[in-house]
């Protein structure tokens, strides 16, 4: 039996996967804070004591995401973009376009055949049209971040947020909120917004069949359901879809493991 770990350290969050084989998902974890004030080795200890093993019998571990740099418990470091596309794949072989929402920024990966990376296209300068805009939005309206989904699915309409900067969008919650407009209204506008912002970045990087959707958005249906139709596509959230960058760096960690580096 062969253990490997991936670790994808987010802007906002900590994700761990522990491999079996290289073929079966162990132990999965997510952990707010992933730079800073422990949440790296937070998820990692956690994913360990939910497989039930400990850090020695895992063989290899690859890290990912923006602070792999400084994360101490790696054997490699590896791009975000190449995890993700073989995440992708072990999740969902015949897909081909991978749409990944995280905390601060957004990714649209093109993938060929074996899941390799053909194009891709980020949108890591502002905030818009990630989770960080998510949750500035949600504390402008007054109420968690998980609670947009359920509100969303409430609405009988759109209100239009024409900004896409998230200081100035954060303004216009709040003059459409003096207006009385009803809030599920509001979030619908916003997922709206969001799914404006994505849309665009995956039209240039061209769609092709089958579109999964991924990172800690996915967990938000009215955010994917406007993105669906604003792409007029079935998009796929797989199950792991939180952790799909941390899944395929598992992957690569069994496929260093499995050449004896």
């Amino acid at each position: 039996m062969t253990l490997t770990m991936g670790v994808d350290l987010g802007s906002i969050t900590a994700k761990c996967v522990i491999l079996r084989d290289g073929c079966e998902v162990l132990a999965d974890r997510v952990v707010k804070g992933s730079m800073v004030g422990g949440g790296a080795q937070k998820a990692v200890e956690e994913a360990l004591a939910l497989a039930g093993v400990s850090q020695e019998e895992v063989a290899y571990v690859v890290a990912t995401g923006y602070g792999r740099v400084i994360f101490a418990g790696a054997n490699e470091e590896m791009s975000e973009i190449g995890c993700h596309g073989k995440g992708a794949f072990f999740q969902e072989p015949a897909a081909r376009t991978v749409i990944d929402i995280g905390g601060q920024d957004a990714k649209v990966i093109r993938l060929g055949a074996g899941g390799r990376v053909l194009n891709f296209a980020m949108n890591e300068k502002c905030a818009a049209g990630t989770g960080r805009f998510l949750e500035v939005m949600a504390q402008a309206l007054g109420y968690p971040v998980w609670e947009l989904a359920r509100l969303g699915s409430q609405a009988t309409g759109k209100v239009a947020i024409s900004s896409t900067c998230t200081v100035f969008a954060e303004s216009e919650i709040i003059s459409h909120l003096a207006a009385d407009k009803k809030v599920a209204d509001i979030v619908a506008g916003i997922h709206e917004s969001i799914a404006r912002r994505i849309a665009g970045l995956a039209h240039r990087v061209g769609l092709e069949e089958k579109l999964l959707v991924t990172g800690g958005v996915a967990q938000n249906q009215g955010v994917v359901a406007a993105l669906a139709e604003r792409l007029d596509r079935e998009l796929l959230v797989p199950r792991f879809a939180q952790v799909n960058g941390a899944l395929g760096a598992a992957l690569s960690a069994f496929e260093k493991s499995s050449l004896g580096r």
